[in-house]
C-alpha cells in the first residue's frame, strides 16, 4: 500500500510538470542555418535530367543563400568530390560556387548516394553536431554501386535504415529534389519523411528552381516585401533588397538564350529606370534564362516598380533591422499534428511589444492550394498580444496536398511578408472529402469545435428513442469541450501559475489511479473471503445478490407488477461487474416469463449504439459540412440526455 501511495503522488507531480516542459518556448531569432548541396552526376541523370537544369539550379541557390551562413557544395557518382568546399557565405564563396557549377555533368558510372550523404554529413566542420544542417539532395534516387539488384537493394536499406537514424539524431534535415518522375519516390521520400524535410519532384527548370527555393526557405527563412501588381514598397529601414524576378511564360529560344523581349527593367521611386546594361554601383544585377536576380544596397525609399512579365515565386528579400519572425513552419502536418503558427516583430535583437507599434500592424494569413483555391484570415486582433506574439493554429484542411502559407503584415509606413510551402496529409483510414469552393479558414476551425457532420445522420434513427445512452453521450461530450478549451486556456494561463489543462490532467491521472488501486484491493478481499469459506457457500459478490434476490421475488411472485421491478435491479449491478462472473445467471429459475422482454431490450440497444458510434466517427472526417454552424450539433446532444434522466 504504502508503494502505490508513493506511485500515486509522483505520477500527480511529474505528468503536469512534464507536459509544461513541452510547451514551445517564446520566439527568438532563427540561428544561422548550414544548408549543403549534394548533387547527382551519375550517367542517369542523362535521363532524368537531359537539359542539366542542375548548373542553374546550383548558381540559384549560390546567390540567394542569405549571408553569413554555412554552404557547401557536394557532387557524386561513383565517387564523391567536394565541388565547393564547405565555408561562410560571402562574396568569394559565391563567386566559387557560380564558376564552379559549370563542372556539373552526368558522366559519372554509379550512382553511390550512402557515400556521398556520409561525406557530406562529416562532422569534422561542425564538431560533430548537425543541429540546423540542412541537406537539399538533387538526384534521381536510384541508387547503384553494383551490377547486383541484391547488392543495391541491401544498399538503400543500409542507407534507410543506420546511416539516416544516426543523421537524424545528430539534427540533420533531408530534403531531397527528384528530376523527372524516373526517380525513386518511394527511397527520397523516406529520407524527408524521416528527418521531418521536404520532398519535392521537378521536371522543368521552374518548379526545380522553386523546389529548391523551398528548401532553402527552410533551412535560413528570410523577410519579404510583398509584391502587389507590378510594385513593391521600400521602407526607409531596408538596408538591401533582393529582386528574384521569374519570367513566367516561356521566353526562350531553342538555344536556351533568352529573347531579346524578355529583358527586364526596375523603375526606382524617383522614375529613373535600371536595366542590366547600365548599372549604378550599388547594383547587382545577375540574368539566366528562367530569371533575374537584382540586389541593390541602400535603396531609396518607396515604391518600385518592375516592367515585365512576373513568373510564379518572384519575390523581394530585405535585409533590415525590423524583422518579422515566423515559426518554423513543418513540411507537412495533419489534423492530430497541426501547425501552430507564431509571429513577432523584432528590432535588431529585441522582441517588439510595445502597443502603440503593434496595434498599427494589420496581419493577415493565407492559403493557397495547388489548384488556386484559398482563403485568408486577419491574425491582428482588436488588442495587440501583451507578449508581442501573434498566434492562431492550422489543423484540418478540405483536402490534402501542398499549401502555399502566406503572412503579410501592414504597418503602414512598412511592410513585410513570409512565405512557406507545407503538405497536408490525410492517415490512412480517414475520408478525405474534396471541396471544390474556395477554402475558408474559418470554416476549417469550426470542424474542429463541433463535429460537423453529426446533425446530418441524427435525425434517420427517430424509432428508438432512448439509443442515445450515456456511453455515445460521455463521448460526445469530451470532443464537444475539449475546443473551446483551447481557447480558455490563453485567458487562463495569465491567472494561474500552472495552466488549467495541466491540473486537469493530474487530476485524472490521480483519479485512474485510485480507481485501479480501489479494484485491486476490493479483488484481494473478495479472494481472502474466498479462501475463509467452505466450497458450499456463496463465492463471490455476484451469487450473494442473486441468491438476495431470489429470495425477495419468492414472496413478491404473487403480484405481477413487483417482480418486474426486482428483475429490472438485476442487470444494473450486472454490468458494473466483471463479465466474467455472469454465467452464474445460469442457476436462476425464477420469472422465466419476466425475463424475456428483459433480454429483448438490449438486442434492440446494442445494434443502434453501434451504428451512432460509426456514424459520428465518420462524420468527423465529413468536411463537406462545414457550412452547418456548430451551434444546431448542440442541441441534438442535450435531447438524449434529457431524456435517459426522466
Amino acid at each position: 500500500m504504502p508503494k502505490l501511495l508513493t506511485l500515486v503522488f509522483f505520477t500527480v507531480l511529474w505528468l503536469p510538470v512534464t507536459l509544461w516542459a513541452q510547451e514551445p518556448t517564446t520566439l527568438t531569432l532563427p540561428e544561422r542555418a548550414d544548408v549543403r548541396i549534394i548533387v547527382d552526376i551519375s550517367g542517369s541523370m542523362k535521363q532524368s535530367d537531359p537539359n542539366n537544369l542542375r548548373q542553374p539550379a546550383v548558381r540559384l541557390l549560390a546567390r540567394v543563400i542569405p549571408e553569413g551562413n554555412t554552404a557547401g557544395v557536394w557532387t557524386f557518382g561513383q565517387y564523391v568530390n567536394m565541388l565547393v568546399p564547405h565555408g561562410e557565405v560571402n562574396d568569394s564563396w559565391r563567386e566559387t560556387a557560380i564558376d564552379r557549377s559549370k563542372q556539373i555533368n552526368s558522366v559519372a558510372l554509379r550512382t553511390n548516394l550512402g557515400r556521398a550523404i556520409e561525406v557530406a554529413s562529416d562532422g569534422y566542420v561542425t564538431g560533430g553536431s548537425l543541429e540546423n544542417t540542412h541537406f537539399i539532395l538533387l538526384t534521381d534516387g536510384n541508387v547503384d554501386i553494383s551490377d547486383s539488384a541484391d547488392v543495391n537493394k541491401a544498399e538503400e536499406e543500409r542507407i534507410l535504415g543506420k546511416v539516416l537514424s544516426d543523421l537524424v539524431a545528430r539534427g540533420a534535415t533531408f530534403h531531397p529534389v527528384a528530376l523527372s518522375g524516373l526517380a525513386d519516390a518511394r527511397f527520397l521520400k523516406t529520407l524527408a519523411e524521416e528527418s521531418q524535410g521536404s520532398f519535392r519532384i521537378a521536371d522543368t527548370a521552374e518548379s526545380l528552381n522553386l523546389a529548391f527555393l523551398d528548401a532553402l526557405n527552410t533551412a535560413a527563412p528570410q523577410e519579404q516585401i510583398p509584391i502587389e501588381g507590378n510594385a513593391f514598397t521600400v521602407d526607409g529601414g531596408v538596408k538591401e533588397f533582393t529582386a528574384l524576378i521569374f519570367r513566367g511564360e516561356a521566353k526562350t529560344g531553342e538555344t536556351g538564350e533568352m529573347d531579346e523581349d524578355a529583358s527586364l527593367e526596375l523603375v526606382r521611386p524617383d522614375g529613373k529606370t535600371l536595366v542590366q546594361s547600365a548599372q549604378p554601383d550599388n547594383v547587382r544585377w545577375a540574368s539566366e534564362a528562367a530569371y533575374d536576380l537584382v540586389t541593390i544596397t541602400e535603396p531609396q525609399s518607396g515604391e518600385w516598380r518592375v516592367k515585365g512579365e512576373l513568373g510564379e515565386g518572384s519575390r523581394v528579400t530585405v535585409v533590415s533591422d525590423l524583422r518579422m519572425v515566423v515559426g518554423p513552419v513543418p513540411a507537412t502536418f495533419t489534423a492530430k499534428s497541426p501547425i501552430e503558427v507564431r509571429v513577432a516583430f523584432f528590432e535588431k535583437s529585441e522582441k517588439v511589444t510595445n502597443p502603440e507599434f503593434l496595434d498599427v500592424i494589420s496581419l493577415e494569413l493565407s492559403l493557397t492550394s495547388e489548384d488556386g483555391r484559398g482563403g485568408s484570415k486577419a491574425l491582428s486582433k482588436d488588442q495587440s498580444p501583451e507578449d508581442g506574439e501573434y498566434t492562431d493554429t492550422i489543423s484540418k484542411l478540405p483536402t490534402e496536398g501542398l499549401y502555399r502559407i502566406d503572412i503579410v503584415a501592414d504597418g503602414k509606413t512598412f511592410a513585410r511578408k513570409f512565405s512557406a510551402t507545407t503538405e497536408f496529409i490525410v492517415p490512412v483510414g480517414m475520408i478525405d472529402s474534396p471541396i471544390d469552393t474556395p477554402i475558408d479558414i474559418s470554416l476549417t476551425e469550426k470542424a474542429e469545435q463541433a463535429p460537423a457532420a453529426e446533425p446530418e445522420p441524427q435525425p434517420t434513427p427517430v424509432e428508438p428513442a432512448p439509443v442515445a445512452e450515456k456511453e455515445p453521450s460521455a463521448k460526445e461530450k469530451p470532443s464537444a469541450d475539449k475546443m473551446p478549451s483551447a481557447e480558455e486556456d490563453t485567458e487562463s494561463e495569465s491567472s494561474l501559475p500552472i495552466p488549467l489543462w495541466m491540473i486537469g490532467a493530474g487530476a485524472g491521472a490521480f483519479v485512474v489511479l485510485a480507481l485501479i488501486i480501489f479494484l485491486l484491493m476490493r479483488k484481494r478481499r473478495n479472494a481472502q473471503d474466498v479462501a475463509d469459506k467452505p466450497d458450499e457457500e456463496i463465492e463471490n459478490l455476484d451469487d450473494l445478490q442473486q441468491e438476495m434476490a431470489d429470495i425477495e421475488a419468492e414472496p413478491e411472485a404473487e403480484t405481477d407488477t413487483e417482480t418486474p421491478v426486482v428483475m429490472a435491479e438485476e442487470p444494473e449491478p450486472e454490468l458494473e461487474l466483471e463479465p466474467e462472473e455472469e454465467p452464474a445467471e445460469e442457476d436462476i429459475p425464477v420469472a422465466s416469463t419476466v425475463v424475456e422482454p428483459e433480454e429483448t431490450i438490449p438486442e434492440l440497444v446494442e445494434p443502434a449504439e453501434d451504428d451512432e458510434e460509426e456514424e459520428s466517427g465518420l462524420d468527423d472526417f465529413d468536411l463537406s459540412e462545414f457550412d452547418d454552424s456548430s451551434d444546431s450539433a448542440q442541441p441534438d446532444n442535450s435531447d438524449p440526455d434529457d431524456e435517459q434522466k426522466k
